[in-house]
């Protein structure tokens, strides 16, 4: 499970954190670290702070975008603190382990974290399946992403041990039946709001809540390759009607 899993920082400030939880996941036996546009990597602070998990730090993938972080990803996760304007899936760090070890379906998974000082931005938490909180102190909640990372990893790699891996089979599943990645999906809704535009059921100049509506959607029902297929068919079924008509 755990080498399924990528650890995504996104725009981080300090190489220092990075570093850092490269260690982090060490320690817990993780080894995927993607980081997305990085002030400043690589660092010889990042190789100080990782206490000799410069494997992690060397393995790192340097990424543009979070959509490109986790386009091969089929579970989406982002850390959060803040109450939403849109309300999203919130679970806490031990659940997501057992979400996690539970539906092998969905990996590879992706854990996003944001920014040292503001987060994961809306928009970017909406490519997210989920959002996981860390029930921290409610009246000092000031979390350093390492120490984030840390939690998070422990989690993970105690479901793992919990588990009694010499005797635990997962299911092979045809690729119909495994979660679309968050690429598929996103071009799912792409083709949706192309289409919905056609109909003009949606006004990109005044979208209201709309769009976000969509992606949440699309995101607590995690559909899986099939599923994506067969909307997609129905999509461009509407498409080729709307052409026909306009034709005649």
């Amino acid at each position: 499970m755990l080498n399924q899993i990528k650890i995504v920082l996104c725009f981080t400030s300090h190489p220092g954190n990075i570093g850092a939880a490269a260690r982090a996941m060490k320690t817990m036996g993780l080894s995927q670290l993607v980081l997305v546009s990085p002030k400043d990597f690589p660092s010889e602070e990042a190789m100080v702070r990782s206490s000799g998990a410069l494997d992690i730090l060397d393995n790192a993938k340097v990424v543009k975008t979070v959509e490109e972080a986790v386009e091969d990803c089929r579970l989406v996760i982002g850390t959060s603190s803040r109450n939403r304007t849109l309300p999203w899936p919130l679970i806490e760090p031990r659940e997501m382990a057992q979400i996690i070890h539970e539906k092998p379906q969905s990996r590879p998974v992706a854990i996003l974290f944001g920014r040292e000082s503001v987060g994961l931005l809306n928009e970017e938490l909406q490519l997210c399946n989920y959002h996981v909180n860390i029930p921290a102190n409610p009246e000092y909640m000031s979390l350093n992403l390492a120490s984030a990372v840390q939690i998070i990893s422990y989690e993970l790699r105690l479901k793992e041990l919990m588990a009694d891996s010499t005797q635990q089979q997962e299911i092979e599943l045809k690729e119909s039946e495994l979660n679309a990645t968050s690429e598929q999906v996103d071009g799912l809704y792409k083709h949706l709001e192309e289409t919905m535009i056609s109909t003009e059921f949606y006004d990109p100049d005044n979208p209201k809540l709309l769009s976000s509506r969509v992606r949440r959607l699309f995101a607590k029902s995690q559909l899986n390759q099939g599923e994506v297929n067969i909307l997609r068919g129905f999509l461009s079924s509407i498409d080729k009607y709307i052409k026909r008509k306009t034709n005649v």
